[in-house]
């Protein structure tokens, strides 16, 4: 137990070692930095209250103490801002390119014309299918018709023969 106790202390002194050599080293750096010692720097940041005052500036505040009217900053003035908003509008304003607009391109689409365009390539493919199904479709009546006109052709001679 007693060595628990002794390792516990002599690690807690080797820890306040290093702390105070950290240190050392940062005052010692901020030296080297700025060229002054770490006490004049401490000097120089308190400063008596009347300095204090004279960097003091009253913009938004309007005070009642004479003392405070004369650290008071005029309000500014806007400055005149209208010449170069001109001359940026004038800039930003190319001149007409287009003489004449075209109204086809100007006309807004159908609510569809998308959907019209993704069936398009189907829709040809349907269209060749219908042609020859048409055509077939014709040609069937052609064969059937040319059979009843072979019976009908055959009756009228039939009945020529029958007549002589």
């Amino acid at each position: 137990m007693e060595k628990n106790i002794g390792s516990l202390q002599e690690q807690a002194l080797k820890r306040k070692e290093r702390l105070k050599a950290l240190r050392d080293k940062q005052l010692h750096g901020r030296e080297q930095e700025d060229g002054e010692p770490e006490h004049k720097k401490a000097s120089l940041e308190e400063e008596t209250p009347e300095k204090r005052h004279k960097e003091l500036k009253l913009r938004n505040y309007t005070p009642e103490d004479d003392e405070l009217k004369e650290r008071q900053v005029p309000k500014a003035k806007p400055a005149a801002v209208e010449d170069k908003v001109e001359d940026q509008l004038k800039a930003a304003n190319p001149e007409p390119i287009i003489e004449e607009v075209d109204l086809a391109n100007l006309a807004p689409r159908k609510p569809d014309w998308d959907l019209k365009r993704d069936v398009a390539k189907k829709l040809e493919k349907l269209s060749r299918r219908t042609q020859r199904a048409i055509a077939e479709l014709i040609r069937d009546r052609l064969r059937g018709s040319e059979e009843e006109l072979a019976g009908v052709v055959g009756a009228v001679q039939a009945e020529q023969e029958d007549s002589d």
